[in-house]
């Protein structure tokens, strides 16, 4: 079984090559500013001494059949190189060293690759003859026929003298010893029977080859292994191959993937991930002057591999190891209940990976790597307040701005309650023989992290939240089953009337027979009791409503459903008067829908309001769970 090969082959290299571009390739159109940033690049790049290289993007190639009929006009039996993908780079690569052949070389001129294009089939006469005026014109041949590729390479060149030009101390020597030896292309030869459908992947969505890709067709080149046994080699390709696509399997599942890592991650393989980190805590131990030379572009994490697997001594079986390793361990958290929950955390206020590694591999046991994640956790709730508040208990205790303008100081905290409270059901369950299961249910960082989630208030913070018509008949609709003859007469006139100042007077009446709740001054609004998670969406759909009111949106968001406000019928009765419409439901974190289920309250008091009894409850509950961090 024949492998993709991997090198890296420098400028000088390449030039002795003959390349064949395809018709399914478009023409040149690289631009003035991708010269210019191509040309800068390497200019700046510091050599540093004699194995140090700037690094090119892959070059995606494919050895050529003699036979080729494309190839029939050459009657050429040496090697031609079908180019799949890079095409625009190994053009502006010929025309930077055609330019210094030109203008400084003399007779000493540097080897040019050789490229034959299938339908311009012009273009490398037309490369050749480009040439700079005395006036600084490009000149060519003016017998070859026109063409928008010529366009574009006629810019090119121009950008190329235009570049030198701008820069009066510019050394050529230097500069073509950075190009022709010290610039490499990753050199990436594909065995794919249908070059098309590699260039399809690699052009249709400018899906380029990643960094996963590259290190992985190192991984199966045959030259890495130490075995010389055909069948236990081939053997143990299929092994990682299988392996490999597991571990990229599981990465792919949200719920995975984002305990781990914040959204946002773009590259189409996420086995990347572990490369990284391999490449930046130096997992293989490359030497300080190794290390210097992979550079810090988008292909550094390959040229951290490539490094390695160049060396004498390296070993695929020891590399793999690592790998699996990270993974294994990522596996791990990801199965146990308190370690998901602190890690994915952690992880949310922004703890690298890297460092949650360290602190893993230097604890003695699982205990006391709990505690030193339980220890980051506390910093995180203290760091968020003022520096006066050095105890949990003065957080619990903070008094937040009338305008809640802070309020998002409490956030660590409530967002540690709910992660707290799901693993302390998960241990009752556990001590419970009916539930030998394992983990009961976890807290789906992936859902928390793609909505905009805040902190907002639970009892309404304006003055006199019943103002609203809305909010009335809620009210209203609330207590009509609680309350004597009396009242629900009030209740029922106010249904049945229609002018808006008589419904005011009605509903001003009831309040005083049947007071609404008990005031909270500003300053007890304003506590950490009167607060939970709820995402931008859910509070804007609800505004200052009522508690119960937002009791109805919350569970209708829960549910995926618009719940409508029921009405007073023509038969004297309560009545939904329009179904429940489907609407995209959202996640609701646990302590939020407890709160609105009134759960942390010993009895169950006014279904209308989060009443003070309700926020001691609530208050008590936090404070048992943030206790958890002192033991």
């Amino acid at each position: 079984m024949e492998d993709n090969k991997i090198y890296t082959l420098t400028v000088s290299e390449i030039s002795g090559k003959k390349f064949f571009i395809p018709a399914y390739q478009r023409g040149y159109r690289w631009t003035e500013q991708q010269v210019l940033d191509l040309l800068n690049d390497v200019n700046e790049f510091k050599t540093g001494g004699d194995n140090a290289w700037y690094c090119l993007q892959p070059l995606v190639v494919r050895l050529m059949n003699p036979e080729d009929k494309r190839l029939v006009l050459e009657n050429d039996k040496s090697e031609w190189y079908e180019v799949i993908d890079g095409q625009q780079r190994l053009t502006t690569t010929f025309l930077i060293i055609h330019y210094f052949n030109e203008m400084y070389n003399g007779k000493k001129k540097k080897e040019l690759p050789y490229i034959k294009y299938e339908t311009r089939t012009h273009s490398y006469d037309y490369l050749k003859s480009l040439e700079i005026s005395e006036t600084g014109d490009v000149l060519y041949e003016n017998k070859l026929p026109d063409s928008i590729d010529f366009y574009y390479m006629k810019l090119a060149y121009k950008a190329i003298d235009k570049w030198v030009d701008s820069h009066p101390d510019f050394d050529e020597n230097e500069f073509q010893t950075k190009f022709i030896r010290k610039t490499s292309f990753i050199w990436y030869e594909s065995v794919e029977e249908d070059p098309i459908k590699v260039f399809t992947r690699l052009n249709i969505g400018k899906i380029s080859l990643t960094n996963a890709e590259l290190i992985k067709a190192l991984f199966l080149n045959r030259s890495n292994f130490r075995s010389e046994d055909d069948n236990h080699l081939i053997l143990r390709q299929q092994e990682i191959a299988s392996e490999w696509d597991a571990i990229e399997y599981s990465l792919q599942k949200d719920e995975f993937w984002l305990f781990l890592n914040s959204p946002g991650y773009h590259r189409p393989t996420r086995i990347d991930f572990i490369f990284e980190l391999i490449c930046n805590q130096n997992k293989l131990q490359l030497s300080l002057e190794k290390l210097k030379l992979i550079g810090t572009d988008d292909y550094r994490t390959f040229r951290y591999f490539y490094e390695y697997f160049k060396s004498g001594d390296a070993s695929i079986e020891e590399c793999w190891k690592e790998i699996k390793n990270y993974f294994q361990v990522f596996k791990e958290w990801y199965d146990d209940v308190e370690l998901y929950h602190y890690v994915g955390y952690l992880v949310e206020y922004k703890y690298k990976i890297a460092d949650i590694v360290n602190a893993w591999e230097k604890s003695e046991d699982k205990s006391a790597f709990i505690k030193k994640l339980k220890e980051k956790i506390r910093d995180i709730i203290l760091n968020s307040y003022p520096k006066g508040i050095q105890t949990l208990k003065d957080a619990m205790n903070f008094q937040f701005k009338e305008d809640g303008s802070d309020k998002g100081r409490c956030k660590p905290i409530l967002l540690f309650h709910n992660i707290q409270t799901i693993i302390n059901q998960n241990k009752t369950k556990e001590d419970n023989e009916k539930y030998q299961i394992g983990v009961f249910y976890k807290f789906p960082f992936h859902l928390y992290k793609i909505e905009n989630w805040d902190v907002e208030h639970i009892n309404s913070n304006t003055t006199n939240p019943e103002e609203g018509e809305d909010t009335q008949k809620e009210w209203l609709f609330n207590i009509y089953l609680g309350v004597n003859d009396e009242i629900q007469a009030l209740i029922k006139n106010y249904f049945e009337e229609d002018d808006v100042d008589v419904k005011n007077t009605l509903f001003e009446q009831i309040q005083q027979i049947y007071p609404s709740q008990v005031e909270w001054s500003d300053q007890e609004k304003n506590r950490i009791w009167n607060y939970t998670l709820l995402d931008s969406s859910t509070n804007r759909s609800y505004g200052n409503s009522i508690f119960s009111g937002k009791r109805r949106v919350i569970i209708g968001k829960d549910k995926g459903k618009l719940i409508p406000i029921p009405k007073w019928s023509k038969n004297k009765a309560f009545v939904l008067d329009t179904e429940e419409k489907e609407a995209t439901s959202s996640f609701i974190p646990q302590c939020t829908k407890q709160v609105f289920m009134k759960y942390y309250s010993s009895i169950f008091s006014d279904p209308n309001y989060w009443t003070k009894e309700d926020a001691l409850g609530y208050k008590n509950d936090i404070l048992g769970c943030i206790k958890t961090l002192e033991d």
